[in-house]
């Protein structure tokens, strides 16, 4: 379902023109017309310069930052024509998205282009389907962590000239160094410039700042696997003790559900693991991790930032308190302070209809809590047990880790007579 839109449709929808490198030449008929139809022209002081002077429409650049100034500029000029440059498919991590947000589709005449992906893939030879993209277009490079898996191949959105250099130490650091990096500028101009390499040799000097990285990730023998599904090695992690053990965490992930779009809190964050497990599970999970320690809180940044979620918000404070503010979630767990006062009545009540809590715990009050909590609301109350081969003497026995228990509940929705079902 789209957004409401937030500015009042201009009378004539508004042109959103897709352009390449290859400029004025690269565009359809229809889309020339667009433009030089238009009494408003808005776009990057880049994308307005490829533009000959028959498109006669008062010419403005986007200001920095752009996104606020989107329903601004619409409302300031909604009785003319207006029409949007954008860079190659314009609903492709594009300015299509937030003109789409303000006026709704119907407000819109979408002309794309073929983007730099496409063009990537076709140079490549590569499979769009089968191609992950990643963008470093005002994110942090960070994120890129997230997708790195081995024989996977991905194109990389730089933000600008240094991105290739950035991204090489990023894939090196990561134990990705023998990864082959293909850069690609100017793609669908006649200055189409390629560089070859491997990351952990990358000396390429920075080159045109349009340029796509194409990836093909190859592993050190050594480098540490980290899977797509919850349960990472307990060594990805840094940590003081406080981290949900491995097989633990896989059951917890899976009894929360993330789905795409969802927002978790993770409460006693620990070492952030559910947190950082969540937002892994799908590019648009998000998630708030509360914690009380700052020196964990930090460790949960730097966990978050190595293993390719750095949007993972922080929150340092005391649960109940620090959870006032915070957005509704779509599911709750708690790994720490169950027996603080109001804390699992607050996760409650703040979740949404339909939600899921889980909450472990080691200790028998915590435990005598939960019991209370199943019989009055339902859900599974589980015991969770998990041993581990280790050597005794000369033989191998079981050592078995403290047993956790698991409460796990969906919060009832409403019924169409407004009784809770």
């Amino acid at each position: 379902m789209s957004a409401a839109p937030s500015v009042i449709p201009p009378p004539h929808p508004v042109s959103v023109v897709g352009i390449g490198a290859d400029g004025w030449s690269g565009l359809s008929g229809g889309a020339r017309e667009a433009l030089r139809g238009a009494e408003m022209l808005i776009g990057g002081a880049r994308q307005l310069e490829l533009l000959p002077p028959e498109c006669a429409g008062v010419r403005v650049a986007w200001p920095s930052p752009l996104r606020p100034a989107v329903p601004r500029l619409l409302a300031e000029h909604r009785e003319r024509r207006i029409a949007v440059l954008a860079s190659g498919d314009p609903m492709f991590y594009g300015i299509g998205r937030a003109l789409a947000e303000e006026l709704g589709p119907e407000g819109l005449y979408v002309l794309p282009h073929p983007s730099s992906t496409s063009y990537a893939c076709a140079r490549l030879g590569w499979p769009l389907e089968d191609t992950e993209v990643v963008t470093l277009v005002g994110r942090p490079a960070a994120r890129l962590a997230a997708s790195l898996h081995e024989g996977r191949r991905l194109l990389v959105l730089s933000a600008d000239a240094t991105t290739p250099a950035t991204v090489a130490a990023l894939l090196t650091s990561h134990g990705f160094g023998p990864s082959r990096m293909r850069v690609l500028e100017q793609l669908g101009s006649e200055a189409e410039a390629y560089a070859d390499g491997i990351a952990e040799r990358w000396a390429h000097a920075p080159g045109d700042r349009l340029n796509v990285i194409a990836v093909e990730c190859r592993a050190t023998a050594d480098a540490l696997r980290l899977g797509a599904v919850p349960g990472l090695p307990d060594e990805a992690y840094e940590h003081d003790g406080q981290l949900t053990k491995r097989h633990i965490r896989a059951a917890t992930l899976g009894a929360l559900a993330p789905a795409p779009g969802e927002l978790l809190w993770d409460v006693g964050g620990g070492s952030g693991s559910i947190a950082i497990e969540w937002m892994r599970a799908h590019g648009s999970c998000r998630a708030v991790s509360v914690e009380r320690d700052p020196a964990r809180a930090e460790r949960i940044s730097r966990n978050a930032e190595r293993l390719g979620v750095p949007g993972l918000r922080v929150v340092t404070g005391r649960a109940p308190a620090a959870l006032t503010e915070l957005p509704t979630p779509d599911a709750v767990f708690i790994g720490g302070g169950l027996t603080a006062a109001g804390l699992l009545d607050a996760c409650w009540e703040a979740l949404r209809p339909g939600g899921r809590l889980v909450a472990n715990t080691v200790t028998l009050e915590s435990e005598a809590l939960l019991g209370e909590r199943y019989r009055s609301y339902g859900g599974e109350l589980t015991r969770l047990a998990v041993a581990h081969a280790v050597p005794v003497g000369g033989f191998t026995g079981w050592r078995q880790a403290m047993p956790v228990t698991q409460w796990s509940v969906r919060k009832p929705s409403p019924s169409p007579s407004g009784d809770r079902t």
